[in-house]
């Protein structure tokens, strides 16, 4: 006999109609990320032309080729320069058609989206590794998941990436951290900021775990201050801040201290806890792990959509220049 197909049961329905509603959600919220995104390239764009031209008035050198043609409505503009409220400018919108002005703006950044909780809810991290991890890695993740207060592990199993960003945001998960290995060696950090983005990929360095070290002791699971040293150049600055909201506000009292120092764009980490031996010294005791990291890409997206996130910065290994220039420090 040929089997007869059950109508859809009242439930049935109801989880369909939910999830078509969260992924049209998910879309919209996605494409106003990626409109306010586009406008804060065009606002910086005329930022950019403004000073180059403010430069060049000022100096009475020739305008700069690709300035002159919009010359005299960014000189309009530059008379109601100021640093607005909280170093944030208001400018006019310049319409390429018309070459007039068009209606105020005030510049924000699309960072503004991305951390808009930041340092008022506690971040809710996710950690995780990549696809069958030796024992060292399982090992490595605990520890990173230690680095992180309250953060979580979870056993990475065979699921795809695309479900555990699915479950990442439906538990309301604010980062997703991803560790990689080759022959059983850590080497590879990923960030993923939810639900929009952004995610770093971190090459990792000369890893010395906590397990490598005997009669190491228990981790402080105290809310660490940060140092960030050498983050001077704006992706400097954009890195220190995807690495900062891993953490929540620390408390004024705490002896714990994680610190991450930039030297010729290698990032060193260092994990201490700090007692006073009498009202001028202070001894630091290293807890572990510790590691260098590398950036070598920022994606705008989050993982589920790494084939047609767009590359905020990428390093290029194999260029003349290379070895010589410094992308997280300005000197």
């Amino acid at each position: 006999m040929t089997p007869v197909n059950e109508p859809a049961s009242f439930l049935d329905v109801v989880n369909v109609a939910v999830m078509l509603f969260q992924l049209r959600r998910e879309v919209r919220q996605r494409r106003e990320y990626l409109y306010r995104k586009a406008q804060e390239d065009r606002l910086r764009t005329i930022e950019e032309k403004k000073q180059k031209l403010k430069g060049a008035l000022d100096e009475n050198q020739l305008l700069p080729t690709e300035v002159r043609k919009d010359a005299l409505q960014l000189q309009k503009l530059l008379e109601f320069d100021d640093e607005g409220a909280e170093g944030k400018s208001c400018y006019f919108l310049l319409s390429s058609a018309a070459s007039c002005l068009i209606t105020p703006m005030c510049i924000s950044s699309h960072m503004d989206d991305e951390y808009k909780w930041a340092g008022v809810e506690d971040p809710k991290v996710m950690v995780t590794t990549s696809r069958d991890p030796s024992s060292r890695l399982k090992m490595f993740s605990k520890e990173v998941k230690l680095m992180f207060p309250g953060a979580q592990r979870m056993n990475r199993g065979n699921h795809e990436i695309a479900a555990l960003v699915r479950a990442c945001k439906a538990n309301n998960v604010t980062d997703l951290v991803i560790v990689h290995e080759t022959r059983g060696q850590p080497d590879g950090l990923v960030v993923c900021h939810l639900p929009f983005g952004p995610t770093a990929y971190f090459t990792l360095y000369n890893v010395v775990m906590r397990h490598d070290v005997p009669d190491i002791g228990t981790m402080s699971e105290a809310y660490p201050h940060l140092i960030f040293h050498n983050f001077t150049s704006r992706l400097g600055k954009r890195v220190s801040n995807i690495l900062k909201y891993l953490f929540p506000v620390p408390k004024e009292d705490s002896r714990r201290v994680i610190t991450f120092a930039n030297q010729e764009d290698f990032i060193t980490f260092r994990h201490h806890t700090y007692k006073k031996t009498d009202h001028k010294n202070v001894e630091l005791t290293e807890v572990g792990p510790r590691f260098e990291m590398k950036l070598y890409m920022i994606k705008l997206g989050t993982l589920e959509n790494e084939s047609t996130a767009d590359v905020e910065w990428r390093h290029h290994a194999y260029t003349h220049t290379a070895k010589k220039r410094r992308f997280l420090s300005v000197q």
